[in-house]
């Protein structure tokens, strides 16, 4: 198939991107220090990545609060905007652009990345997952329920992230608010069982996502903010329900006047719950009618089904995951039609450059001399 339609350019809020193709934002671990703070190996890292059109960094916490994965970067000190500068200032020099994606994991996190006091989420309810600890993957406990005060500075956190993401040099800032998260607890009926604005209704339930996305609005434009938000059926309590979709649709068709929406298709089976109608493309056809700005689709694409996507008017951007991890030169390798490397799964959550800046890049054959 013709994949031309990956390499035409394209304006995403106000950013004119050279491609439509993005590297999804992608959590490796590699900030192994005590400060949360982005490292040099994280700047060759992306910086070999500069060939997408946009890369979305990795999720980064926007507090203290809101951090909870072992060895992964903030947002919130002089130290992680420096960091960030320095990975942002690689990127722009290899000639891309980049947004931050900013990470509130409330009760993913765990008592272990908080010496010793609770995560806090919607309500007081184990979201029945795994925390990434020190230790390594163990059982989530039963977090604390948020207070309105509480409620209130961490939409003031996610504000002052964005902000720093700017100061840092980031292009523009996404805010995660789809898997098990911060905004997700809030808005699954099963993780959330307030009873006061911020619980009961749909529209209570989504008061949080939408305050969040109004505040980081406020803070540095609307042109430089997106979101990432999708239906999802994952296990526990979070297994999708009559209300997940319409909770969806209804946060979705409120994103208006921003830049971008990275809309995840299906990443589990959808057969036999809510979801089955948006297995393959159709996630992508549903949402579409629902949001203004550029939507970007993402999970388990490839070049032919990306290009598809865009002929088709279903999507704007592509964003590839996982083949960016070990072929930092991917769009060189789709427009070539090269085969893929494989990933060393042993080295995607590890520390080092091993399996992260020593993958290689696709060597062209040299064409055979011409004979006179």
């Amino acid at each position: 198939m013709n994949l031309a339609p990956l390499f035409t350019p394209v304006r995403m809020g106000d950013l004119e991107l050279p491609n439509r193709i993005a590297m999804a934002p992608l959590t490796r671990m590699r900030a192994d220090n005590p400060g949360h703070v982005p490292t040099d190996v994280q700047a060759a890292y992306y910086a070999q990545r500069a060939a997408a059109g946009v890369i979305v960094g990795e999720a980064t916490a926007v507090s203290p609060d809101g951090f909870g994965w072992h060895d992964t970067p903030g947002l919130w000190s002089a130290e992680q905007v420096a960091g960030w500068q320095r990975v942002t200032e690689a990127v722009h020099g290899a000639g891309s652009r980049m947004i931050a994606q900013l990470w509130h994991t409330g009760s993913i996190s765990h008592p272990d990345l908080r010496a010793g006091a609770l995560p806090v989420s919607a309500s007081a309810v184990d979201p029945v997952q795994r925390s990434v600890t020190a230790a390594g993957r163990v059982p989530t406990v039963t977090p604390r329920e948020m207070s309105l005060a509480e409620i209130r500075r961490t939409v003031a956190d996610y504000a002052q992230a964005a902000r720093n993401a700017i100061a840092a040099g980031f292009d523009g800032v996404q805010i995660l608010a789809n898997f098990l998260y911060l905004p997700a607890q809030f808005l699954n009926r099963a993780t959330n069982r307030r009873t006061d604005a911020y619980g009961g209704s749909i529209e209570n339930r989504a008061r949080l996502t939408l305050e969040i996305v109004d505040a980081v609005v406020s803070a540095v434009g609307p042109q430089r903010t997106g979101v990432k938000l999708s239906p999802m059926h994952e296990s526990g309590p979070f297994q999708a329900d009559d209300e997940t979709l319409p909770a969806a649709e209804y946060v979705v068709s409120r994103l208006t006047g921003l830049s971008h929406l990275l809309l995840m298709g299906a990443q589990t089976d959808f057969t036999g719950t809510p979801l089955a109608g948006l297995s393959g493309d159709a996630m992508f056809a549903h949402f579409r009618p629902l949001f203004d700005g550029t939507l970007i689709a993402n999970t388990r694409m490839t070049g032919e089904r990306g290009a598809r996507l865009i002929e088709t008017g279903l999507a704007d951007v592509i964003a590839f995951g996982r083949p960016f991890i070990a072929n930092p030169d991917l769009p060189a390798r789709l427009a070539a039609g090269a085969p893929l490397a494989e990933i060393d799964w042993s080295t995607v959550y590890a520390a080092g450059p091993a399996g992260y800046t020593d993958y290689p890049v696709f060597a062209a054959p040299e064409p055979a001399p011409v004979r006179g």
